[in-house]
């Protein structure tokens, strides 16, 4: 389970940029009329992007729980590009959590599959009936310029599909544009099976 523990703040999204994009109108009274709705398709634009290449835009920290690691060695997080694990907990079942030495684990940073690797002794266990918190940040950069400009692009033509069909009750109107697809595909994790594994 993976929780969005910090949002973006309203001052960080590029309201502005997407007002432009959309050719609003401005320097008029009452310009900022929309601007709560204009906040909401951009949120839903940046969650669409984000899920669609499994990378977070901007900076801020996520709560991840599971069970067990898939490998003593080595787990990939659900997200990236992960910028720092800030607390590894092991919770018994109670859920009250024994925080990990950081010199038990490192950090192996890559744009698709970054990993949470075990030192000599491997990662450790949680006991039993007992679940793994990993708390981290994740994001290409604290503000929106830091974000790379074709997913920042892709955000503004979802953001604008959305505002352009506000109305619509059909599922086709609603998919991702193919302007969306083709800027967020090579940010995409290619996943090759063979044998059964990945």
């Amino acid at each position: 389970m993976l929780i969005e523990e910090s949002e973006i703040l309203l001052a960080d999204l590029p309201v502005e940029a997407f007002k432009a994009h959309l050719r609003l109108g401005r320097g008029f009274s009452g310009d900022t009329v929309q601007d709560s709705v204009l906040e909401s398709f951009l949120r839903a634009a940046i969650a669409s992007v984000e899920g669609r290449c499994g990378k977070a835009l901007m900076i801020r920290t996520f709560i991840w729980t599971l069970p067990f690691w898939q490998d003593d060695l080595r787990q990939v997080f659900p997200i990236g590009p992960v910028q720092e694990v800030l607390e590894l907990a092991l919770l018994d079942a109670a859920e009250q959590p024994t925080v990990v030495d950081p010199a038990r684990f490192r950090l192996e940073k890559d744009m698709h599959f970054p990993a949470l690797n075990g030192r000599s002794a491997g990662l450790p266990n949680p006991p039993a009936d007992g679940s793994i918190r990993v708390r981290f940040t994740a994001g290409y950069g604290a503000t929106w310029d830091e974000v790379p400009r074709d997913l920042a692009q892709a955000v503004m033509l979802q953001g604008a599909h959305y505002y352009e069909h506000r109305e619509a009750t059909g599922l086709g109107e609603g998919c991702a544009p193919f302007g969306v697809i083709s800027l967020t595909e090579r940010y995409r994790p290619m996943r090759i099976f063979t044998r059964g594994r990945v």
